[in-house]
């Protein structure tokens, strides 16, 4: 179903309309903003180029769509954004965690917690999140423009008139908001299109490059595994083997066809990434890591004296998910055909080496077309956080990735998407500046 059919909306007026907000992107972000500003009654565009919204949200959390993270302390929350959250303090006090669940719950979707505090809506279902921001601009009366490019960013003695389209057709606004994302699946749209704009009326841009990526690995055996998940694992980077340079992160790896992802891995990307640029890097996998050296050891010795007529590759039961065991058996060299109690000494002290500290030769990230977002965007400096607006422009918002926001995986993009978007729908939609004709 189209946008169109679906919103019964009608745009034949819209090039001639006046919009108090005109909106670029139908994603999360600016989905939010489109609701929040027609809520408050402004008369609202949302300009999007594919022929149906939320066509990345429908993808995010694997389909489920990892709505936030459920960290209701707000200055813990934006620890996680590391250096750059102290910009976000502003926005987050206006619209955090709590107002987000709020916002779903109050329409309908309820939600429930998983590890690392992820929320996800009851039905695992990605949809229900677009249906719920589906009804609210639809409730707010909001034009929907598909099938619609944007090219260009009217301004005129530094205030933003409205936006120009592909085919030469302009729509007039009091105020804009940019919300077309990064660059991670350009085959959803985002495809980094506002950075030119932004570029040419003077904002200073990152170059966006894919973060939260999985990996691909050199090591043939990986392959095996492809589909495998580790629940509780813990990984160290290893730049070019330099065991003093490390960094180490717990959590849950998956094995895929080419390398390694999971919350872990996409977490730790970026970091990988940026040491691939100066030298060759190696992950170290610790499969036990609630066992040190001495109680592995002793572990091992009472495996194969309980096992000491069984083969080798026979004996790991309990200790290892049996997908791990032929890989194990594999590397370590061992004959698997031998009793346990014909294993020496030396071979259970590499066996015990080799469960803790699985070398993984990184080959490369993956492209912006695996990546769950990007890195790059947008000055931090050139936004006011307390309406998301330019400091160039002043009736111009910019929100979501299209800022250059380093942020982990486990529901902190969209709950960047959420905030950022509200409050800029807040703001715009009060906004003073006319529409130069």
């Amino acid at each position: 179903m189209s946008v169109k059919q679906s919103l019964n909306t009608n745009t034949n007026d819209a090039y001639s309309i006046f919009f108090d907000v005109a909106i670029i992107g139908g994603g999360p972000a600016g989905l939010i903003a489109a609701g929040r500003a027609a809520e408050l009654g402004a008369k609202v565009i949302l300009i999007e180029k594919n022929d149906t919204l939320g066509k990345k949200l429908l993808i995010t959390g694997g389909g489920r769509c990892n709505v936030t993270n459920a960290e209701l302390d707000t200055r813990k929350l934006l620890e996680r954004f590391k250096d750059d959250g102290k910009y976000l303090f502003s926005a987050f006090s206006q619209f955090g965690v709590k107002e987000t669940l709020e916002f779903f719950h109050d329409r309908g979707m309820e939600t429930k917690i998983e590890n690392e505090n992820r929320v996800f809506p009851v039905s695992n279902k990605s949809q229900s999140v677009l249906d719920v921001l589906i009804s609210y601009i639809k409730d707010g009366g909001v034009t929907v423009l598909p099938n619609s490019a944007v090219t260009e960013i009217l301004v005129k003695d530094k205030i933003v008139t409205g936006v120009k389209l592909k085919g030469g057709k302009t729509i007039n606004a009091k105020s804009v908001i940019i919300a077309t994302g990064g660059t991670s699946h350009p085959e959803t749209g985002s495809t980094g299109d506002a950075y030119a704009w932004l570029k040419k009326i003077g904002h200073k841009i990152i170059t966006p490059e894919p973060s939260l990526v999985p990996i691909a690995v050199k090591d043939k055996w990986v392959k095996k595994l492809s589909g495998v998940t580790l629940a509780d694992v813990k990984i160290k980077i290893l730049d070019n083997g330099d065991m003093k340079n490390t960094l180490v992160k717990k959590g849950k790896l998956l094995f895929t066809h080419v390398g390694l992802t999971g919350p872990m891995i996409l977490n730790m990307s970026k970091d990988i990434g940026e040491m691939l640029k100066y030298s060759d890097v190696t992950l170290s996998l610790d499969l036990l890591p609630g066992f040190d050296y001495a109680k592995l050891n002793t572990k091992l010795q009472e495996i194969f004296k309980e096992n000491d007529k069984k083969k080798f590759k026979n004996s790991f039961g309990g200790l290892l998910l049996s997908a791990m065991v032929p890989v194990i058996v594999e590397l370590s060299g061992i004959n698997p055909e031998i009793n346990c109690n014909s294993v020496s000494r030396e071979e259970r002290v590499k066996l015990m080496t080799l469960l803790k500290a699985i070398p993984i030769h990184v080959d490369r990230l993956l492209g912006s077309d695996k990546a769950i977002i990007s890195s790059g965007g947008v000055v931090l400096d050139e936004v006011d956080f307390k309406t998301m607006s330019s400091r160039i422009y002043p009736n111009l918002y910019l929100i979501g990735d299209i800022l250059n926001i380093d942020r982990p995986s486990g529901g902190f993009s969209l709950q960047l998407c959420w905030t950022s978007g509200y409050v800029a729908g807040t703001t715009s939609s009060s906004s003073k500046f006319q529409p130069c004709e």
